[in-house]
């Protein structure tokens, strides 16, 4: 049992296919008009005046960075427990991440912790929604404006997410987001977004993602070539009328998890936050003491499970420069031990869930 991409692309089959014959006919494949289109949908829906697509989740994060004016000699804080794409965002532009635990509940960046992590050089606070859930953006935000600082948000895994009634993407100076085919809304390849109400951050980005120029052949700084195709764009705007409506399914498919999974000796099961409306990109539990017997036993069976993430970014090799060692992020380092991500898509049956289910039970006993 893996993700399934099928039920999801039958109902939305006839739009795509007339979008891709259209593109087809007028060659437009790179920034056609439907990309443009795309844009303007997705950052309404983030209730935000701009976006601007790129090619992966990844450059969203480096772009958005490098027109917000973070370099060398600059530190830019984000949460250990992350997928690495998440520094190597910081670290494309030549800044330092400093990296900062998490919260134990909700496996986010932990605000309380973010303060005694700022230095003189701190330009940006990267908040991550994991899993789907927000991090505690008020907390961050108020932060940020005590020390005068600029927050971002890796939205990469929480697309349609809210906090205390706010969408993601509207939360921060500006929102990353990822379009990788396994993403609550995700592409036929790669792709990303960068969200903003800043005009002048959003002028920028434009720039800077296809190849610093202002007309085709007049280029004002060194740019890159980091630009949404468009026939990613046609598929991604066709699955965004249908996001809102796969994210309840999930939301069912979480709470069904909560019920069958109650009361299993050794399974923790992460609860949303208070006033954090969390889309379920992931369904993970934590297993403090048989994670890897179980996620083994799971994949004996054909239940395709996953540990996100194993290793803190702040051990990871890549890092290893920068000085930390084991034990300084504690409570990050214990999740990497103790968490796992249980088979989760909207067209998920509740049959699924429950031999998932049954499954755990019997591994564990």
């Amino acid at each position: 049992m893996s993700v399934k991409f099928s039920q999801q692309t039958k109902a939305i089959k006839k739009e795509i296919d007339a979008g891709l014959s259209a593109v087809i006919e007028k060659s437009n494949f790179i920034l056609g008009e439907e990309v443009k289109k795309f844009e303007d949908e997705f950052a309404s829906y983030c209730n935000a005046s701009y976006a601007v697509g790129v090619n992966s989740g990844t450059d969203s994060l480096f772009i958005a960075m490098k027109a917000m004016g973070i370099g060398a000699g600059d530190d830019v804080i984000v949460p250990t427990f992350t997928f690495v794409a998440t520094a190597l965002g910081v670290s494309f532009t030549g800044a330092r991440p400093v990296f900062v635990d998490s919260e134990d509940a909700s496996c986010n960046i932990d605000a309380s912790k973010i303060e005694a992590a700022i230095t003189k050089n701190t330009k940006l606070i990267v908040a991550v929604h994991m899993y789907g859930q927000p991090a505690d953006m008020n907390a961050i935000r108020k932060i940020a404006s005590k020390h005068k600082l600029k927050v971002l948000e890796d939205a990469a895994q929480s697309h349609g997410a809210k906090y205390k009634g706010e969408r993601v993407g509207s939360l921060a100076d500006v929102a990353c987001f990822s379009f990788y085919p396994t993403k609550g809304l995700g592409g036929f390849g790669d792709g990303g977004m960068i969200v903003t109400s800043d005009k002048a951050l959003h002028d920028e980005v434009k720039i800077l993602r296809d190849y610093g120029r202002k007309d085709r052949y007049e280029h004002i700084k060194i740019g890159y070539n980091t630009r949404l195709d468009t026939v990613q764009a046609v598929v991604l705007s066709a699955k965004l009328k249908f996001l809102d409506e796969w994210n309840a399914m999930r939301a069912q498919h979480a709470k069904v998890y909560r019920e069958l999974l109650k009361g299993i000796k050794g399974i923790n099961v992460l609860e949303p936050q208070a006033q954090r409306e969390h889309t379920y990109q992931t369904f993970a539990i934590r297993i403090p003491k048989q994670r890897d017997k179980l996620c083994e036993g799971l994949q004996k069976k054909g239940i395709g499970c996953l540990v996100h993430y194993p290793i803190p970014v702040h051990l990871q090799k890549a890092y290893g420069d920068l000085g930390y060692k084991k034990g300084d992020l504690p409570v990050a380092e214990r999740i990497c031990d103790e968490v796992l991500s249980l088979p989760m898509y909207p067209h998920l049956t509740e049959r699924d869930i429950k031999e998932v289910c049954e499954a755990i039970k019997e591994i564990i006993a």
